[in-house]
């Protein structure tokens, strides 16, 4: 059976590429349903309305005054925001978080800025590599059953009340804090790494658009006429070449995490979980910037291509020079852009 290349589709606050106006202080009531996506291109464009039906309604960030009618002459504060949000690489919750913190923009809920329950259970594989660590701490081996976070965190509420304080004292202990200290040291490492499990996730979902896409590639370098062309033949190399280098350059970072973390429980305090958690942060919006570009990229192909057989090495060389091509700098200059060198 022929494998269908379905495109990506996340709930807002789950996705790289869309950021639901409603969380922020907008005030023009035609906006704060709307939401604020990054288009095939990668341009930042608001969303009035989506419909599977209808389509996606856009507009661009400037052309908001007329559309909103807002008084001429004079800078509306939702749209000097939104100019300010265009420039957000990634609208994954974790480069929010950092973005609008620089921005000095507010939220309506911080809790808003959070993956979903259904997204996290989802990742649950995933956090077990960083739990694991956790429940050795507290039990002395790895006997117990823990394979969410949740799980993890009911340990420290145990209708045993005395079990669960010497879990408590015996974690201060170790970490060399105060026990009151504990349920933040928790609640910081278990978002820390559940950011790095979404990355994670995010990456290895892309596998099979990746495969397809540079598969694409193949008869538009064979086709008797489109070979000739040495421009549309530098196209195919260069989107070949950030793809590959791109997940290469993501996969290397998220290993080195991993192994850092490792690292951290040999000579845990609270002081070297510092040292990681900032580590982490500082490559959050380099890896967002990366992911939310290719997601962005693998959706649109995707769409155009489900299958093998969909569209000739004509059609995909034209896809490939206008749509791949366009904004494909921001995904293969996101760590010279975003920083988050060590």
């Amino acid at each position: 059976m022929e494998d269908i290349l379905k495109p990506i589709e996340d709930t807002d606050m789950d996705s790289m590429f869309i950021l639901p106006l409603s969380v922020l202080p907008i005030t023009t009531p035609q906006l704060q349903t709307a939401r604020l996506i990054k288009n095939a291109r990668l341009q930042s464009m608001v969303e009035l309305f989506y419909d599977r039906q209808a389509g996606s309604g856009q507009v661009t960030i400037d052309a908001l005054p007329s559309v909103c009618n807002w008084p001429a002459g004079e800078l509306h504060p939702d749209l000097i925001m939104l100019r300010k949000l265009a420039f957000i690489p990634s609208y994954d919750v974790y480069s929010l978080r950092i973005c609008l913190r620089e921005q000095n923009i507010k939220v309506n809920d911080v809790e808003s800025l959070r993956l979903s329950p259904e997204k996290e259970a989802e990742l649950a594989q995933y956090m077990i590599l960083f739990t694991r660590p956790l429940t050795k701490m507290i039990y002395g081996d790895d006997s117990a059953q823990v394979e969410t976070y949740d799980d993890l965190l009911r340990m420290f509420r145990d209708p045993d009340v005395e079990k669960a304080r010497e879990r408590l004292f015996n974690m201060a202990n170790t970490l060399g804090i105060d026990v009151m200290g504990v349920p933040r040291f928790l609640e910081n490492y278990g978002d820390t790494f559940m950011s790095l499990s979404y990355f994670r996730h995010c990456l290895e979902r892309l596998a099979p658009y990746f495969t397809a896409a540079l598969d694409a590639l193949t008869p538009i370098r064979k086709h008797f006429q489109l070979k000739q062309n040495t421009n549309l033949m530098r196209t195919c190399d260069h989107i070949e070449e950030v793809i590959n280098s791109v997940t290469a350059s993501i996969t290397g970072r998220l290993e080195l995490f991993e192994r850092r973390t490792k690292q951290m429980w040999d000579n845990i305090s609270q002081e070297e979980f510092r040292s990681v958690k900032a580590m982490i942060e500082r490559h959050h919006l380099t890896i967002g910037a990366a992911l939310c570009g290719l997601t962005v990229k693998m959706n649109a192909f995707a769409l155009a291509f489900p299958h093998a057989r969909a569209g000739g090495p004509i059609k995909r060389a034209d896809f490939m020079a206008a749509e791949m091509m366009q904004g494909l700098e921001v995904i293969r200059d996101a760590e010279k852009r975003y920083g988050g060198t060590d």
